[in-house]
């Protein structure tokens, strides 16, 4: 998993792999990593988010499919291959897109006034496994394109996917990255995670503090307003389009 403008995708684990011909045996999106070492606890994101101005992050479903793959085939071609670890075609794209699963993961996005997904985040989750001492954890990717770079998305998608973890009980968050995503290595760093590299590759885990009544209304609060910036710039972009129309009538 590689980072795109502060961001690790998940692609270089079986669990993101995009499957080359046969969608319909792709792995299970979630695969037991090698044992973790302990991580480090995450720095506290309310003061990351101090004196920043607001992002609106909105949780994508099935229905946003379209979008996701237009983001996707949207990126270069040095985008494709550290999101993917290699130089994916629009066939792979579509076809990794269509194993999503929306019921057991997250997937985040931030969309512009066009409603252009410009950036967006995978956050795949891993279930307790009591009998083998496995805790609840999750494994985090990101990308963002080429004209939308720069502006802290990355590292906004990385907070958010934190916050809404540890409101679901998720005790840290796994991330694979390769070494010379030096930026992606950075968001990490920033936030406390533990970070080993071998070779060509680095891992990264984060442990998440537990929550909190203040961290459940800072995601309900903060969804809620994304949505709403989302339906204000869908009812602006309609009212464009009727009057361009109107225009050619």
């Amino acid at each position: 998993m590689n980072l795109i403008e502060g961001g690790l995708p998940v692609e270089r684990r079986h669990a993101e792999t995009i499957p080359a011909t046969d969608p319909a045996s792709a792995a299970d999106p979630v695969t037991t990593p090698p044992t973790p070492p302990t991580p480090t606890p995450a720095a506290p994101a309310e003061g990351a988010r101090a004196g920043r101005s607001w992002v609106p992050i909105r949780s994508l479903g099935p229905r946003h499919r379209e979008r996701i793959v237009a983001h996707l085939q949207a990126l270069d071609v040095r985008s494709r291959y550290l999101r993917f670890g290699h130089q994916a075609s629009d066939g792979q794209i579509g076809r990794y897109v269509d194993t999503l699963d929306f019921e057991h993961d997250e997937v985040f996005g931030i969309f512009n006034r066009r409603l252009e997904l410009i950036a967006m985040a995978h956050l795949a989750y891993r279930q307790a496994d009591a009998t083998r001492g496995r805790s609840a954890s999750a494994e985090f990717g990101v990308s963002v394109v080429p004209h939308a770079r720069r502006r802290g998305f990355g590292r906004r998608l990385f907070e958010h996917a934190m916050l809404h973890a540890r409101n679901r009980g998720i005790v840290s968050i796994f991330i694979h990255a390769l070494s010379e995503n030096t930026a992606m290595l950075k968001i990490v760093r920033d936030a406390g995670a533990t970070v080993h590299r071998d070779g060509s590759e680095s891992e990264a885990w984060l442990a998440l503090p537990p929550d909190s009544i203040a961290s459940h209304l800072d995601e309900f609060l903060g969804e809620r307003a994304a949505e709403l910036d989302y339906q204000l710039k869908h009812h602006a972009h309609h009212m464009e389009n009727l009057f361009k129309r109107s225009e050619k009538a």
